[in-house]
C-alpha cells in the first residue's frame, strides 16, 4: 500500500476518481437487492468493462467493488468465513482491469447492520472492518477508501482497524447535508478535523447532490482540514419512479461545471457518486484539465 505521503505526492494539484458502480451495474442487468460483490464475481467482465471505461474517461483512482464485503453482511449469504478471500479477489479483478490506475479498497457504513453510535458495538465494528481490510491489503489495494459514512464512530472504527492491520493511506468520505451537517446532526467540519489529526490521508464527501450549493460545502470543509479534500457528488437529485428506482438526470457537462467549481474552492480529489457514468468523468476531465493548467 501507499503511505500517506506517497499518496499525497501522487495527487498533485488534482486527481480524478471514478463514478458510480452500482447504478451502472444495475443498468447492465444486476438484480436489485442482490449481493453486489457475489454478482460481480459471477459476472466479472461487466464490472471490468465499466472500470476500463472509467479509466479511458480519465479516472486515476478506482474503487474495487467491495462496498459491503464485511463479515456481518456476507453472513447473510453464508460466506462470512470467506471475507478475506472475497475482498482480495475483488481487488484483483479491478487491478487486472485497470493496471495503470490506483485501486482503492472500498469500505462503507455498517449503520444498517448495527447501532454504530452505541459504544458497546465499537468492538464489533472494528472486528468487521479488520477482516475486510486484511483482505483488501492481501489483494494489493493501493489505498483504502471509506465512503458513504454516516457516523463518526464508523470512521473511528475503520481508523482503529486500519492501524491494527498495518494499513497505509486511508481516506474517508461522509454523506452529509448541503450545510455541512452529518445525518447524525453533527457538524462535519470538526469530525473531519479530528480524523486528520489521527492520520487520515484525505477527507471529504460523497453521495451529496451536485448543485449550486456544492462548492459552498467544499469551501466550508476546507476551513477545517489541510489534507486533500474529496468531492464525489451524485448526478443531481434523483427522480424516484413508481417502482422505487432512483434516476439521475444531470447532464455530464453541468455536473462537470459543478465539480470544477468545487476544485476552485479547494477540492483535489474529484469524482462522482450515484447516477454518474464514464461520460460524467470524461466531461469532468475536460474541465479539470483547463482548471489544473491554470494553477
Amino acid at each position: 500500500m501507499l503511505t500517506k505521503h506517497e499518496f499525497s505526492q501522487r495527487i498533485g494539484n488534482c486527481m480524478l476518481m471514478d463514478g458510480a458502480t452500482g447504478s451502472n451495474l444495475r443498468a447492465k442487468g444486476m438484480p436489485r437487492l442482490c449481493n453486489t460483490e457475489l454478482w460481480v464475481l459471477e459476472h466479472p467482465e461487466i464490472l471490468q468493462t465499466l472500470q476500463r471505461q472509467y479509466a479511458r474517461a480519465g479516472s486515476q483512482i478506482l474503487y474495487a467493488p467491495t462496498f459491503q464485503a464485511q463479515p456481518i453482511v456476507l453472513e447473510r449469504a453464508g460466506l462470512a468465513e470467506q471475507t478475506e478471500k472475497l475482498n482480495a479477489r475483488l481487488v484483483a479483478l479491478t487491478r487486472h482491469a485497470v493496471p495503470e490506475c490506483l485501486v482503492a479498497g472500498d469500505l462503507t457504513t455498517l449503520a444498517a447492520f448495527c447501532d454504530s453510535w452505541d459504544p458497546k458495538n465499537f468492538d464489533l465494528l472494528v472486528a468487521n472492518y479488520r477482516r475486510q481490510i486484511r483482505g483488501l491489503i492481501d489483494g494489493g489495494a493501493d489505498v483504502l477508501g471509506a465512503e458513504t459514512l454516516l457516523y463518526p464512530q464508523e470512521a473511528e472504527a475503520i481508523l482503529t482497524a486500519a492501524e491494527l492491520e498495518g494499513a497505509g493511506a486511508v481516506f474517508y468520505t461522509f454523506t452529509m447535508q448541503a450545510d455541512g451537517l452529518l445525518f447524525s446532526g453533527m457538524d462535519a467540519g470538526p469530525v473531519l478535523q479530528e480524523l486528520e489529526r489521527n492520520g487520515a490521508a484525505a477527507l471529504g464527501f460523497n453521495c451529496v447532490a451536485a448543485d449550486d450549493m456544492t462548492a459552498g460545502l467544499v469551501a466550508k470543509l476546507r476551513r477545517y482540514v489541510s489534507v486533500p479534500l474529496i468531492c464525489k457528488p451524485n448526478a443531481g437529485m434523483p427522480v424516484i419512479t413508481e417502482d422505487s428506482i432512483a434516476h439521475y438526470n444531470m447532464d455530464p457537462a453541468v455536473f462537470a461545471r459543478v465539480v470544477t467549481d468545487c476544485a476552485q474552492m479547494g477540492a483535489k480529489l474529484l469524482g462522482g457518486c450515484c447516477g454518474t457514468t464514464p461520460k460524467h468523468i470524461a466531461a469532468l476531465k475536460e474541465q479539470q484539465e483547463k482548471y489544473c493548467q491554470s494553477l
